[in-house]
């Protein structure tokens, strides 16, 4: 058995070099616009049937979860409730395209899973719990993980409560080492807490409101799109709030690289009464850095909010800005408590490599990663 688990895992790094060589054949960051079949619209028609036949053929599953009765099982917490007691090697789950509502813990028992459905537009994992049902915050989480060694391919969760529900968590991401490939996270306030660890996301598309790239951890999310959606009247968006509340050297903090920041299409009649920013001190030595990213034209020229009258977190925040482009990357304007423009060395240091020390973990997942800065 652990033989076979062996070879399944080669198998899987190596349909993920190949997947990776058609889908990143682009460096562009305005190439990675994703149509409804969860390819970006670039890929030719070829190029979408070998990786759809790469998908869901090309792996041998352990469990295959499926809600229409085709699969092991029916739901995606009984595939991951699958994993046998001392399981060595990578359990591989498939799940196949459908809509599962369910509220899923991967407990920290289950390293080394996973987790891989048919694109984030056909396999969605939804839930719609929120602070307004008397829920602490981790609680609403529609999908929750605890485990080492956690990875995630095409596949979408999100948190269907709207924005007068406030907290929403879509996913909630405490194991080390946990990352994610091609994958859709969706929400209001609180979409993405990225609660602990070293963690890693590649071209995924993650939406939300108030704070929805947050928490406590050493995350790098790298060519992806940051999409921010509409608030309630009278609230002001916020795309990232890191937690880092006393001085860590910068080992731990939120960084966004060669990403796309975007208002969503529902938003963007909305551009000039509603307020934008990049990040928010959640904890009195946040990190938040920005990194070759392309931001458009709705972030506020000032860059940067307080986290709150009583607390506003301006000491000791290092919010930093490097080689990103776009109307909305003027940084001249920013706050004058934020860092802003760094070096090519400072920027250096939360690159894949020295941040969430890459190179130790991340090439097991067959994720790609750009290891350091892009720009030459």
């Amino acid at each position: 058995m652990e033989s076979l688990n062996a070879r399944c895992f080669y198998i899987q790094v190596l349909i993920s070099t190949i997947a990776t060589f058609l889908l990143v054949a682009s460096a562009r960051v305005n190439h990675h616009i994703v149509d409804r079949d969860g390819y970006p619209s670039w890929l030719s028609t070829s190029d979408r049937i070998v990786v759809s036949q790469l998908q869901s053929g090309g792996m041998q599953p352990n469990a295959i979860v499926a809600n229409d009765g085709s699969g092991q099982y029916t739901t995606v917490t009984d595939g991951i409730n699958s994993y046998p007691t001392n399981f060595q090697g990578t359990y591989i789950i498939y799940v196949k395209a459908g809509i599962y509502q369910e509220y899923v813990t991967v407990d920290q028992s289950k390293h080394n899973i996973l987790l891989y459905g048919d694109g984030p537009t056909k396999t969605i994992i939804t839930g719609n719990k929120n602070k307004n049902q008397g829920l602490s915050m981790p609680e609403t989480a529609t999908f929750t993980t605890f485990a080492e060694n956690f990875t995630a391919k095409y596949i979408k969760i999100e948190n269907t409560a709207d924005a007068t529900g406030e907290q929403a968590v879509a996913i909630r991401v405490v194991g080390d080492r946990s990352a994610f490939y091609n994958c859709a996270f969706r929400s209001h306030q609180d979409t993405l807490f990225v609660d602990n660890g070293h963690q890693f996301y590649r071209d995924c598309e993650i939406s939300g409101t108030i704070d929805f790239i947050y928490g406590r951890s050493s995350t790098l999310i790298q060519n992806s799109q940051i999409l921010v959606r509409k608030p309630l009247e009278g609230q002001s968006n916020v795309v990232v709030a890191d937690g880092t509340s006393a001085y860590s050297r910068f080992t731990t903090g939120i960084v966004l690289q060669n990403c796309s920041i975007l208002p969503d299409n529902e938003f963007k009649p909305y551009l000039h009464t509603t307020k934008t920013y990049l990040a928010r001190p959640w904890g009195q030595f946040s990190t938040a850095v920005f990194l070759e990213n392309y931001i458009a034209d709705f972030i506020q020229m000032d860059g940067y909010l307080i986290w709150s009258k009583d607390q506003p977190n301006i000491e000791n925040p290092y919010f930093a800005e490097f080689g990103n482009t776009g109307p909305g990357a003027n940084a001249t304007a920013r706050v004058s408590w934020a860092k802003g423009l760094i070096s090519k060395k400072a920027a250096s240091i939360f690159t894949a490599e020295q941040f969430i020390h890459a190179r130790t973990w991340l090439p097991a997942t067959g994720i790609p990663y750009d290891h350091g800065l892009k720009s030459t």
